[in-house]
């Protein structure tokens, strides 16, 4: 029995990956990202006194930009717009700093080294006034639902059509793998949207979530990412033979996107080592453009770059995702056999 336990594992390489990957990632996310502490800070100073206050801020905050010429109105847009983690309104006597409350951990990073400054300032936090964490972590949940239904969901339909033999089936049909592909993620991509809508209602109710951007443009941005984790659902599906595999795999994917999206451990406490995976990961896009849109009425100018991204991820996912289902529907283009299920009791393969 141990021999044949052994065997197995040599044969199921996704569950040895598992074994050997998933400490691994846990230690390197818990031993680098888990930190909620946010060393450096960037700032806009606006006002007549702003070359002076720029000169006093504290070691960790930087000044990016220093505008004498700029005024209040144009420091809340620019927070807006997410150019900054805080402005500083550098009036004579009175100078004001605005903090963006939509980043729960860099806001409160801001406000404790805005005490420790040699500035006197009054602090005012923006978007998020009492830095309610639920008001941070409903935009991201949104996101993180939809990719579980995108990933997990999608890519079980898909594999099921494997086990019961229909996908040989599809290989006679008159029908191109785009056309099996959208005919199999519509009704996903439908009750996602109605999750959408109702996580969304159920956030702005019961936990006063506000919304103060476009609909439409969350809408747009929910759709282009709801493609992308619908595209790697189905390309999770292709290169498993089970609905085991599937699980395994689509856990492997969703993660991370937990962990280093930005959702719990903000992206500006993580070591570059670390913080480029990030960068890789469709959420931490989508939580971008829903806080922007729900808490800082972001407009698509300020989102711009994060909307180009899930739509080249969309296209890359779906595209690969086609390629794939076109070997398995081609005659003769059958996936390998399930190894880890085709060795019988005396470990040797069946």
């Amino acid at each position: 029995m141990v021999v044949k336990e052994f065997r197995e594992l040599r044969r199921d390489r996704r569950t040895v990956v598992m074994l050997v990957a998933l400490p691994l990632l846990l230690l390197v996310v818990f031993g680098y990202a888990a930190n909620f502490q946010v060393d450096h800070l960037d700032a806009i100073v606006v006002g007549p006194a702003a070359d002076q206050v720029a000169a006093d801020l504290p070691d960790t905050v930087s000044a990016v930009e220093v505008d004498p010429s700029a005024d209040e109105q144009d420091a809340e847009d620019m927070l807006r717009d997410g150019d900054a983690d805080l402005a500083i309104v550098a009036r004579p006597g009175s100078p004001v700093a605005l903090v963006d409350g939509s980043s729960l951990f860099t806001a409160q990073a801001a406000v404790a080294a805005l005490r420790q400054s040699p500035i006197v300032v009054d602090t005012e936090v923006l978007f998020n006034p009492d830095l309610e964490t639920s008001w941070v972590m409903v935009p991201a949940l949104v996101g993180l639902i939809m990719a579980f239904i995108g990933m997990i969901i999608t890519s079980l339909g898909l594999v099921r059509e494997r086990q019961a033999g229909t996908l040989e089936q599809l290989a006679v049909m008159p029908f191109r793998p785009s056309d099996v592909i959208l005919g199999k993620i519509a009704p996903y991509f439908v009750l996602a949207l109605v999750d959408l809508v109702v996580i969304t209602v159920l956030g702005v109710v019961l936990f006063g979530v506000p919304f103060a951007g476009s609909v439409v443009l969350f809408g747009a941005g929910a759709v282009l990412f709801l493609l992308v984790v619908l595209g790697l659902g189905v390309l999770i599906s292709t290169v498993s033979q089970n609905q085991g595999q599937a699980i395994q795999t689509a856990m492997m994917f969703l993660l991370p996107q937990i962990l280093l999206s930005g959702m719990i451990f903000p992206l500006a406490s993580m070591p570059w080592g670390v913080r480029w995976i990030g960068y890789l990961l469709p959420l931490t896009y989508f939580i971008r453009i829903s806080q922007g849109v729900m808490l800082r009425a972001a407009p698509l100018s300020s989102l711009w770059i994060d909307f180009v991204v899930l739509a080249v991820m969309a296209t890359v996912a779906l595209g690969l995702a086609v390629l794939r289902f076109r070997r398995d529907l081609a005659p003769g283009g059958r996936s390998e056999p399930d190894h880890a299920a085709t060795v019988d009791a005396t470990g040797r393969a069946a």
